[in-house]
């Protein structure tokens, strides 16, 4: 009975470290490409916490890694709790079907030139790749906000998910080149027909410190459309 009782309790005692428990999702037969896909992380950094270097894990990485391999994210984090994640015909809380798509954190120069990327990024391509639930196109890429231009609804530090196979409507937000490397993040407000038939738009900022842009005063070209705005709390 003794046996019985200690086996019961296995998974629930904090005494491995964050190095183990991941070299025991590798002994499952996870890849480290798997994983780090599944985790919004590169190969290296699974290596980096299978060596012992790092050794903490992000809430939503190990979400991510509970969607792959059903062993639990606060089991993969803190090393404390049931090792497997909890059956969801046994809980009131349903888990979100998170790990369907995995999408890049690109810079706007990247983003400038997507278009011409001919391949999709793969796993160690892009230093961060984030989760979600929704379903797009496999050319989606994600960026973070910088500056203040489309304050007070986008603050520095925001991420937002682009798909470029999702045609514009008016109000959307959109990703466009503006003629230089860079891609700029703004609203989109259609202004009619131009003399060649071709649809002239104007990308606005939200902050009316910064100027507007028209497609009929400078080149631009629509690279995608927002469909996820992510904020995030900044510590105190």
């Amino acid at each position: 009975m003794e046996s019985s009782a200690l086996n019961g309790l296995a998974g629930l005692i904090p005494d491995m470290a964050l190095k183990d428990r991941i070299q025991e999702l590798v002994d499952a037969g996870y890849t480290k490409s798997k994983l780090a896909k599944a985790a919004g992380k590169t190969p290296p950094a699974v290596t980096h916490w299978l060596n012992g270097d790092t050794k903490e894990i992000k809430a939503d990485s190990a979400a991510g890694l509970q969607a792959l391999t059903g062993y639990s994210s606060v089991w993969i984090s803190e090393g404390r709790g049931p090792r497997m994640a909890v059956p969801s015909g046994q809980s009131n809380v349903a888990s979100a079907p998170m790990g369907l798509t995995q999408i890049p954190l690109i810079s706007s120069v990247q983003a400038g030139a997507w278009t011409e990327v001919i391949d999709n990024f793969q796993p160690g391509d892009a230093e961060v790749w984030l989760t979600t639930d929704l379903r797009m196109s496999n050319h989606a890429f994600a960026l973070e906000i910088k500056g203040d231009s489309m304050l007070p609804d986008f603050k520095p530090g925001d991420r937002v998910i682009i798909d470029p196979e999702v045609p514009p409507q008016p109000g959307d937000f959109v990703v466009a080149k503006n003629g230089g490397n860079e891609a700029t993040f703004k609203k989109y407000r259609p202004r009619g027909a131009g003399p060649d038939g071709g649809m002239i738009f104007e990308l606005v900022p939200l902050n009316e410190d910064f100027p507007s842009i028209r497609s009929d005063a400078q080149p631009l070209r629509i690279i995608g459309t927002m469909v996820e705005h992510r904020k995030y709390r900044k510590p105190r």
